[in-house]
């Protein structure tokens, strides 16, 4: 069994987020009318950071949500009886505003399309973008990260890791052989 392998360490995640964080406003050629929104649970911390990082770079805070999607996933029946959902905190529309996802790992698609499904109970955005930290490939649906962090090829059998220090004491992002612990 290989040893995981550190894709991100956290100095590496720091520039990978100010880098992030530049994107996303070049992508928007401003923050005019933009709103962060993080998908639990490891994307609204990204997006705090992401909203901590343009604050300081532009001089300019802008809106920030977090999504919780267990309601909208095509899997739900498959979670259990009793699923626990999270809350999901939105400006009380999204109308006209210029919207970026923030989640931590781009895989099949199928969580980014639940929240596009959420997101259009609250409004009809002028755009929507989505920002990961790690795009690993695998699409089950016709879904691209608009910003990219970190592209990776993940085997089958592979799994990336993010540990975020607001939840798992450490910033890193790992890759590991699916069954190891």
């Amino acid at each position: 069994m290989p040893k995981p392998t550190t894709l991100l360490d956290a100095r590496a995640m720091d520039r990978t987020l100010r880098r992030m964080a530049d994107e996303i406003v070049e992508l928007f050629g401003g923050t005019d009318d933009v709103v962060v929104v993080g998908i639990e649970r490891r994307g609204v911390q990204l997006a705090d950071r992401i909203v901590a990082l343009i604050a300081k770079q532009e001089g300019v805070t802008v809106a920030r949500g977090a999504l919780d999607i267990t309601l909208y996933r095509d899997d739900l029946q498959t979670v259990g009886p009793r699923p626990v959902v999270g809350r999901t905190q939105l400006p009380l529309t999204l109308d006209g505003k210029r919207v970026v996802i923030v989640d931590d790992v781009l895989y099949t698609g199928r969580t980014i399309r639940a929240a596009l499904d959420e997101l259009a109970d609250f409004g009809r955005p002028a755009r929507i973008a989505l920002a990961v930290l790690v795009d690993r490939g695998g699409r089950e649906l016709p879904i691209h990260a608009d910003v990219v962090g970190r592209a990776v090829d993940v085997a089958p059998g592979q799994r990336v890791d993010v540990m975020l220090a607001e939840v798992d004491e450490r910033d890193a992002v790992i890759l590991a052989d699916r069954d190891a612990a």
